[in-house]
């Protein structure tokens, strides 16, 4: 039997979990990305079991045709977007996910957030220079955070924002009065949350009826003070739009860990933008994460070896 690890950048999976106890198993771990569908086909082909990375790696119809050895699919998470659950439901690979901690992706929300109202890279960058303070940090305490999706990672944002002392507002397009309530929120409308909040969270699922939910629009609402961090998914928001809005310092900064195309390209405009702090997709790169996906995973491979797969992936899930 073959197994492929994907996307292995930090060279982690053999550190956090025991490969070799899969009985005659031969596994190859990938350290680099490869976007390009016909290289991927190749490399997969003899494959039969791919080990995916959360969504870094896109497994679509069109490749899956390519796959005919492939019998099964373990990603980290029980969700994953770059993965067609159903076509390769249809060609009788089974699907596996592993749980995820919740707690990576609030955390450096908070990083975003804290660096950015404190201008800790500009500081860190005139300490380099010689310069002793160079700029003035903007308070919490009483400022206004505006969550967009009050879920699991909303709510941990939610109540560390309490904590400081912020006014914390939120919306979502089912959100009720007593789900924020009970989350110390203040229900808002969309234009109000963005034109009265100091720090505007995406904290959003990306599905169809979410994708570019953040557009112009939203962005023209935002004070020229206010700070948009999105550490959920790329898609939501109209990466055109705020890039103008950043470009035109339209609004005082972004906080940016997901990106339409994954890993950035060294020509991205965001990388030249001087109020945008980048991180290149670390919410669930911790260690408690990483030793939970690949233990998860190899335990998912030994299961389906044993005839009694776990952690199946539910198509309906995918979409709620």
């Amino acid at each position: 039997m073959k197994i492929a690890v994907l996307d292995d950048y930090q060279d982690a999976a053999a550190r956090y979990a025991d490969w070799d106890s899969l009985p005659r198993a031969e596994t190859t771990i990938y350290r680099d990305h490869i976007a390009d569908p016909c290289a991927l086909a190749a490399r997969l082909h003899p494959f039969d079991v791919v080990c995916l990375m959360r969504e870094r790696t896109r497994l679509d119809a069109a490749l899956l045709a390519k796959l005919p050895n492939l019998k099964l699919i373990v990603t980290t998470a029980m969700r994953n977007a770059a993965l067609d659950i159903a076509d390769a439901q249809r060609r009788g690979i089974v699907v596996c996910g592993t749980g995820a901690p919740q707690n990576g992706t609030p955390e450096l929300v908070w990083l975003h957030i804290l660096t950015l109202a404190r201008n800790a890279e500009r500081e860190r960058a005139g300490l380099r220079e010689g310069r002793w303070q160079v700029s003035v940090g903007q308070d919490l305490q009483g400022a206004t955070l505006g969550l967009v999706g009050l879920g699991r990672i909303g709510q941990q944002v939610a109540r560390v924002a309490i904590a400081f002392g912020m006014d914390v507002l939120a919306w979502s397009p089912n959100l009720t009065q007593a789900r924020a309530d009970a989350c110390g929120a203040r229900l808002a409308g969309k234009e109000d949350l963005f034109s009265r909040s100091d720090f505007v969270v995406i904290a959003m699922q990306l599905r169809e009826s979410t994708r570019g939910l953040v557009g112009h629009a939203e962005l023209d609402h935002m004070k020229s003070t206010a700070f948009l961090i999105n550490t959920s998914r790329a898609a939501l928001v109209d990466e055109d739009a705020l890039i103008r809005v950043l470009r035109d310092a339209r609004i005082a900064g972004a906080g940016l860990d997901v990106f339409e195309t994954e890993p950035l390209p060294p020509d991205h405009p965001v990388l030249n933008l001087p109020n945008v702090l980048i991180t290149p997709h670390l919410g669930y790169v911790t260690h408690r994460a990483y030793r939970q996906f690949y233990q998860e995973t190899v335990e998912d491979i030994q299961a389906w070896l044993q005839g009694r797969p776990i952690r199946q992936l539910d198509l309906a899930y995918q979409s709620q």
